[in-house]
C-alpha cells in the first residue's frame, strides 16, 4: 500500500502529540476491539475518547474548516455554569419534585428562620422597588410613547391600585398576628382568591361603565390583573412571615416587582404598544405567583388544616373595617384623578402622577422610619408611666415630617424640576408651583398615615370612619368645581386641600380619643 502525502502529515501530527509509530494503511476501518477502535492512521492501542482527541487536534492544528466548531464545542463543554443558572436549576428540580414527590406541603423547608438581618434588608428592598415600580414604568411610557399614552397608563394603574386594596381586603395585618393559626392558611387563601375574584370583576365593570374604547380597557385589563396578582401574592407572602421567614416574602416580593418592570419595557421597546405591554405586565405577574411565590410559601411552612367556611366569612366580617378605613382614604386620595379623567387629556394623568412622586417618596420615607417602631409604641402605650414618653415620640416623628418636606421642597425649588423634564423628556418649567404644593400635600399625607397608626395603636381605629365619610363627601365636590376653573392646578389644589381638611379631622379625633382614655383611667381627675 502506498502512503499519501495526507497520510505524511497526519502521521506527523499524531507524532507531536504523543502517538508513536501508527500504522498508516491505505484504507480507513474501524472496528471494535476490546473496548478499542483500530483506524488506518490511529491503532487499537487508543481508546474512542483518545481517538476523538487526537482527531480535533490534528483538525485544529491543520486549519481545517471545523477546527474553530470543535474548539467552540469544547469551550462550551468546560464551561461551568454561573451561580444564578445553578439558583434557577436547583428550584426548578426542586419544584419538579414537589410536583411529582406527594405535593409541595409534604417537602422538607430549606431556608432557616428568625434571621433578623435579612428579614429587614429584604423587606426593606421589596418594599423600595414595588414602591418605584410605577414612577419608572410611567417614566419609560413617556420616553417610548409619549405623555398621552403614559397618562392612560397611569390612570389605569391608579384605578388598578384600588382593585389591590380592595382584593388586601385589610387581611394582611390580621393574618400575620395570628400567631396560634386560629384561622387556617387555607381559609386566608380562599378568602384572599375570593377577594382578588369580586375585586377583578368590579375592575372590569368599571371599565364598562367608563365606556372605554378597545385600547384602553385592555390597558385596564393587563393592569388590573397585575394588581390583583400582587394582592394574592400577598397572602402567601404574609404566610412566609407568619413562619418567620419574612426575607422570603421580601425576596419574592423584589422578584415580581422587578420582573413585571423589566418584561413591561421590554415588550413596550420592542411594540411601542401599550395594550401588549400591560398584557405582558399581568402575565409576568401570574408567572411569578406560579413559579415562585405560591410554592415559596407552600414549600416553607407547615402544611395548613383544611379550608373552613366559618372561617373565611369571619374574614370578611373581622378586617371590614379596616378595609373601609383604607379604601376610603385612597379613593379620597385618588378622586381629583378620576374627575381629571371625564375634563382634561390624558397626559394631565401623567402630570398629575409625575408631580405627586416626590410626595409619596415622603411618605414612603417617614414609613420605613415609623412601621418597624410601630410594635415598640405599643408597648410603650401599654404602660400608663411611658405615656408622656409616647406623646414625645409623636412630636419627634411629626418634626420630622416637617424637616422631610422642607428638604423635598427646597429640592424641588432647585434641581428638582430640571431632573424631572429630563427623566420624562417634557418640560415641567411651567409647573413649579403645583410642584411645590404637592410635596406640601406629600407631608400632610405622610402625617396622615403616621397619626392613623397611632390611632390604630390605640385601637380606636373605627372612630375615624365618619371622619373619611365627611372627606369622601368634600372629595366628590370640590375636585369637579376646581378643575373646571383651574385645570390641572385646580386639581393639585383640591388634593392640598382635602388631605388638609382630613389631618386637621384627624388631630382632633386623636385629641378627643385621649381625653376619652384618660377619662376612663381616671374618672375623678380634672
Amino acid at each position: 500500500m502506498s502512503i499519501t502525502p495526507l497520510d505524511n502529515i497526519r502521521r506527523a501530527i499524531a507524532r507531536r502529540n504523543g502517538v508513536a509509530d501508527p500504522a498508516v494503511a491505505s484504507s480507513v476501518t474501524a472496528k471494535a476491539q476490546g473496548g478499542r477502535i483500530e483506524n488506518g492512521l490511529f491503532p487499537a492501542s487508543h481508546t474512542a475518547e483518545e481517538l476523538a482527541r487526537i482527531q480535533e487536534l490534528s483538525q485544529r492544528n491543520a486549519g481545517g474548516p471545523d477546527s474553530s466548531q470543535a474548539t467552540r464545542r469544547r469551550r462550551e463543554r468546560d464551561r461551568q455554569p454561573g451561580p444564578i443558572h445553578r439558583m434557577v436549576n436547583a428550584w426548578w428540580n426542586r419544584l419538579l419534585g414537589a410536583v411529582y414527590g406527594g405535593g409541595f406541603s409534604t417537602q422538607e423547608a430549606e431556608y432557616e428562620d428568625h434571621a433578623t438581618r435579612r428579614d429587614y434588608l429584604w423587606n426593606t428592598l421589596g418594599t423600595a422597588v414595588w414602591g418605584m415600580a410605577f414612577p419608572l414604568l410611567t417614566i419609560v411610557s413617556t420616553q417610548l410613547v409619549g405623555a398621552e399614552e403614559a397618562g392612560k397608563f397611569s390612570i389605569a394603574f391608579v384605578t388598578g391600585t384600588l382593585i389591590m386594596i380592595a382584593c388586601n381586603y385589610g387581611v394582611r395585618n390580621f393574618q400575620v398576628s395570628d400567631i396560634d393559626e386560629k384561622t387556617s392558611f387555607a381559609s386566608y387563601q380562599l378568602n384572599r382568591w375570593l377577594c382578588g375574584a369580586l375585586a377583578l370583576a368590579c375592575g372590569l365593570m368599571y371599565s364598562s361603565a367608563r365606556g372605554y374604547d378597545a385600547q384602553m380597557a385592555t390597558i385596564g385589563l393587563g393592569v388590573y390583573l397585575y394588581k390583583v396578582i400582587d394582592a394574592i401574592a400577598d397572602v402567601y407572602e404574609g404566610r412566609l412571615q407568619q413562619a418567620d421567614k419574612l426575607y422570603l416574602a421580601g425576596m419574592s416580593q423584589t422578584l415580581r416587582s422587578a420582573g413585571v418592570i423589566a418584561v413591561f419595557s421590554v415588550a413596550l421597546f420592542l411594540t411601542r404598544s401599550m395594550p401588549i405591554a400591560a398584557m405582558a405586565m399581568g402575565v409576568a405577574a401570574i408567572a411569578s405567583l406560579v413559579l415562585v411565590t405560591a410554592p415559596l410559601a407552600l414549600l416553607e411552612t407547615e402544611k395548613s388544616r383544611r379550608v373552613s367556611l366559618r372561617e373565611v366569612g369571619h374574614l370578611f366580617v373581622q378586617c371590614a373595617p379596616l378595609f373601609g378605613a383604607l379604601f376610603l382614604f385612597n379613593l379620597i386620595e385618588s378622586m381629583p384623578k378620576f374627575v381629571m379623567e371625564g375634563t382634561l387629556a390624558y397626559k394631565y394623568q401623567l402630570y398629575f402622577n409625575a408631580l405627586f412622586f416626590p410626595a409619596q417618596a415622603i411618605l414612603l420615607s417617614i414609613g420605613f422610619i415609623y412601621k418597624p417602631q410601630l410594635l415598640r409604641l405599643s408597648s410603650i402605650w401599654a404602660n400608663p408611666r411611658k405615656r408622656r414618653r409616647f406623646d414625645l415620640i409623636i412630636v419627634a416623628v411629626m418634626a420630622l415630617i416637617v424637616v422631610i418636606t422642607g428638604a423635598c421642597a427646597a429640592f424641588m425649588a432647585g434641581p428638582g424640576i430640571p431632573i424631572m423634564s429630563f427623566m420624562y423628556g417634557v418640560n415641567f418649567e411651567r409647573y413649579r408651583t403645583p410642584a411645590l404644593l404637592m410635596v406640601v400635600a406629600g407631608g400632610v399625607t405622610a402625617a396622615i398615615d403616621f397619626i392613623y397608626a397611632i390611632i390604630t395603636v390605640l385601637r380606636h381605629a373605627g372612630d375615624v370612619t365618619r371622619i373619611y365619610l365627611i372627606c369622601f363627601a368634600v372629595s366628590v365636590v370640590l375636585p369637579v368645581i376646581l378643575i373646571k376653573l383651574l385645570g390641572l392646578m385646580g386639581a393639585v389644589v383640591s388634593y392640598l386641600a382635602i388631605m388638609a381638611l382630613l389631618l386637621v379631622l384627624l388631630i382632633i379625633e386623636y385629641a378627643h380619643i385621649r381625653q376619652r382614655i384618660e377619662r376612663d383611667r381616671n374618672p375623678y381627675g380634672a
